[in-house]
């Protein structure tokens, strides 16, 4: 009898640098027999955008067409736009035994710590409030405005990091990277 996988959240507030410790960690995918879930987004895509590499891009009439026919694993409204993860093909990666990694903001990734609680949730987070401002500055792709909301969300995140199963602060990022791989391996279903 196989033996399903593991599903991992990934979250913490936009800016940390959970996107880029995805990125490291699945260079070892084999290894680690991991999959990303591609999420959904209402969002209009940015110049680095991949469709169903990055997101899968949706107007807003087909994102609600599909939470009406429960087809999210999570969803949230983060910043005027939804962000939600197809359940569909995380189950049929788990159900194969793969482990399966999602990068999620927290507010979904709190509604998957509640209705799939054997999934193990780490959160990311910056050193401080001031780096994640000079990172999120650092990237180019928001206005001061942009950047303001996106601060103000990431403090009422930082106040949710106590509900994960663990925190990694990634303030170099080869150490929060090599903390995830960690994790990923002692948390993992054998094989």
């Amino acid at each position: 009898m196989s033996k399903k996988g593991t599903l991992f959240v990934i979250s913490g507030p936009s800016g940390v640098g959970k996107g880029t410790i995805c990125q490291e960690i699945l260079k070892e995918k084999d290894a680690l027999s991991l999959s990303l879930s591609v999420s959904a987004t209402t969002r209009k895509p940015r110049s680095i955008d991949q469709e169903g590499v990055t997101y899968y891009f949706k107007t807003l009439e087909e994102f609600e067409s599909m939470i009406a026919d429960g087809a999210f694993l999570e969803y949230a409204r983060y910043n005027e736009n939804y962000y939600g993860t197809p359940l569909k093909p995380v189950q049929e990666k788990l159900e194969s035994g793969h482990n399966v990694v999602l990068e999620i903001e927290v507010q979904g990734a709190l509604q998957v710590k509640k209705n799939f609680p054997e999934g193990v949730c780490i959160f990311i987070a910056p050193p401080d409030i001031e780096t994640l401002r000079t990172r999120l500055r650092g990237r180019e792709t928001e206005t001061e405005q942009e950047i303001a909301k996106r601060i103000a969300v990431a403090e009422w995140e930082m106040q949710q990091q106590e509900k994960y199963d663990y925190i990694v602060i990634n303030d170099v990022l080869e150490d929060a990277v090599q903390s995830v791989k960690d994790i990923i391996q002692a948390r993992s279903v054998v094989l």
